[in-house]
């Protein structure tokens, strides 16, 4: 194949993507812009059962704006995705609900600039992350030390150190779950129990699910963490 051939292929199916993904009934909206990008393709994508499902899409051409549009049954984890051709994945996810979300952020630091403004679960995830992004600083300051020890061949300070590690994973785990208790009534709740704290103390796992409301554990997530528990526990 040619690489006009490549080419044209590439954009054909993007627009195949494209058409696919454009509804009528859509009651979802993500729109912001991408500072520094003139070339490239968005794409709105979740999670499917055995791959990632492309929702919408569209090819950037000079400008940094972007509109995306879905249908949502109920909120849940999406991502927006940058397709630059730089031969790495480039991500950022966020939770979404009916309504508008804008997200607006920076090719140069796409991850790391992006500000994200919408809904009321993301609003919670956000909160979350916050305290999380203090404890991945000090973990990341842990495995310099870590390496450092390691360099010198001190076995003490590695001793200390590995011990610290083992005590932040606690603590990290331990703010998830409480976090995840005082906010039952949101679909952050559930979904942080199971991508944050599924190796947690299984009395834990059940402590979050026994906490959240009605109307959340009848929630996509409330569901999995359900059907989670439920599985661990027939193999016990």
């Amino acid at each position: 194949m040619t690489k006009l051939n490549k080419i044209l292929s590439f954009f054909f199916l993007v627009l195949l993507t494209v058409s696919c993904g454009k509804s009528s009934d859509s009651n979802f909206t993500l729109k912001g812009s991408i500072k520094g990008l003139k070339k490239g393709v968005v794409y709105l994508q979740k999670d499917g059962d055995s791959s990632i499902v492309v929702l919408d899409s569209m090819v950037i051409t000079g400008q940094p704006e972007f509109n995306l549009n879905t249908n949502l049954e109920e909120p849940m984890l999406l991502y927006l995705k940058l397709f630059k051709n730089d031969g790495e994945e480039h991500y950022i996810p966020f939770f979404a609900d009916r309504g508008l979300t804008e997200i607006n952020t920076t090719l140069k630091n796409f991850n790391f600039d992006s500000e994200i403004k919408g809904s009321k679960q993301q609003a919670v995830l956000d909160d979350y992350l916050d305290i999380m992004t203090k404890y991945n600083h000090k973990n990341l300051d842990v495995i310099e030390a870590r390496f450092i020890a390691q360099k010198n061949n001190d076995s003490i300070a590695l001793d200390s150190l590995n011990k610290l590690t083992e005590h932040l994973v606690k603590r990290k785990y331990a703010y998830t779950i409480q976090f995840a208790m005082n906010h039952k009534d949101s679909e952050v709740s559930p979904y942080l129990a199971l991508y944050e704290a599924r190796n947690a103390n299984p009395v834990y796992i059940d402590s979050i699910y026994n906490s959240l409301n009605p109307e959340i554990k009848a929630s996509l997530y409330g569901k999995k963490l359900a059907t989670v528990i439920a599985n661990r526990k027939a193999v016990e």
